[in-house]
């Protein structure tokens, strides 16, 4: 059974940062495309980054540059890692997986709120 346990989300002040970490398990982890999505009250989930098996990655554009996403195969655990935060970055962030069948799951979220 494929799990996802997040944690590292908070309160935290605009410009500061926050680590988020995502430990997966009942999985081969190594193979499957990773990332991190997020969806703020009243908005749509939106992908926000992801790492694929060959280490590549992709992130949205209005966070590029402020957050780094990354992987450690031997610890089943993708980071996201967030810096210079703003307050539209507020949102609930979800764990992602793909595996090469297409199957998607789902980690059940940690809150992000960036406020003074």
């Amino acid at each position: 059974q494929v799990q996802f346990v997040e944690s590292g989300g908070g309160l935290v002040q605009p410009g500061g940062s926050l680590k988020l970490s995502c430990v997966a398990s009942g999985m081969n982890f190594s193979i499957y495309t990773m990332g991190w999505y997020r969806q703020a009250p009243g908005q749509s989930r939106e992908l926000v980054a992801r790492v694929f098996p060959t280490g590549g990655t992709m992130t949205k554009d209005s966070v590029r540059g402020r957050f780094i996403i990354s992987r450690d195969n031997a610890k089943k655990t993708v980071y996201l890692q967030m810096s210079s935060l703003k307050p539209e970055d507020t949102a609930v962030y979800y764990c992602w997986g793909r595996s090469n069948y297409q199957e998607d799951y789902w980690g059940q979220g940690t809150q992000v709120t960036v406020s003074s």
